[in-house]
């Protein structure tokens, strides 16, 4: 059987947390729903600007690979 590569290994780990982020994301989404859950707006703003934190720290992570705790 052949090792795999480093290259291989990315994109097959990669694939699956994307996927998962996504699906988060997508579950996340069901809160919008008021008919079922009730929110305001300090709580969604609350919601984005983690979100938004930890987008910026992972991309952060690609270029500057000693900038925080993620690591890939």
């Amino acid at each position: 059987m052949e090792k795999e590569s480093k290259k291989q290994r990315f994109k097959r780990v990669a694939e699956k947390r994307v996927q998962n982020v996504l699906n988060a994301l997508r579950s996340l989404g069901g809160l919008a729903n008021q008919k079922v859950y009730e929110w305001d707006h300090a709580q969604l703003e609350k919601i984005w600007n983690a979100i938004e934190r930890e987008t910026q720290n992972c991309k952060k992570s690609f270029t500057d690979p000693g900038s925080g705790e993620f690591k890939l």
